[in-house]
């Protein structure tokens, strides 16, 4: 026979506690910044590349005062705010952000471009292209002007 110390309790049912348990984070409570009409918003995180408004002055000086290059819009999407440019001279393809683009079109596949290179930090081992202009419209392609006129060339 078994040991009555050993016993299980008298089954009894088990009961919540008479208050709602509720974890409370700071990012989820009403009335906070990240909780608007009941849905709770995602957080943005800052982008680790910079762009011409977050770009420090010397490394503004630095692109600047760098050689220009030729190449041609590999792809770009207005809607992410980037896209990338293959060098005439060959080698990687280079990051092109939406505010380091001058002109009045979006760039297609194809358009040339000339640009301005910009080390990438905190390592700065990948360059950026900045002061991107397009010097060559791809002909048979529809080009959008940033204002949302489209036009064929």
């Amino acid at each position: 026979m078994a040991d009555p110390r050993l016993t299980s309790p008298p089954q009894t049912p088990l009961r919540s506690p008479g208050s709602r348990l509720s974890l409370s984070f700071p990012f989820l409570r009403e009335g906070s910044r990240m909780w608007e009409d009941g849905v709770e918003r995602p957080r943005q995180l800052p982008s680790p590349l910079p762009t011409k408004r977050t770009r420090t002055y010397s490394a503004t000086v630095r692109a600047q005062s760098g050689p220009v290059f030729k190449g041609v819009c590999k792809n770009f999407c207005r809607s992410q705010g980037h896209g990338f440019l293959r060098p005439s001279h060959g080698g990687e393809d280079i990051f092109v952000h939406i505010s380091d683009i001058e002109g009045e079109y979006v760039p297609v596949e194809g358009d040339e471009v000339t640009y301005k290179v910009s080390l990438v930090p905190p390592k700065n081992l990948k360059v950026q292209a900045v002061e991107v202009k397009i010097i060559h419209l791809n002909p048979g392609t529809k080009h959008e002007t940033w204002s949302g006129q489209i036009l064929s060339s």
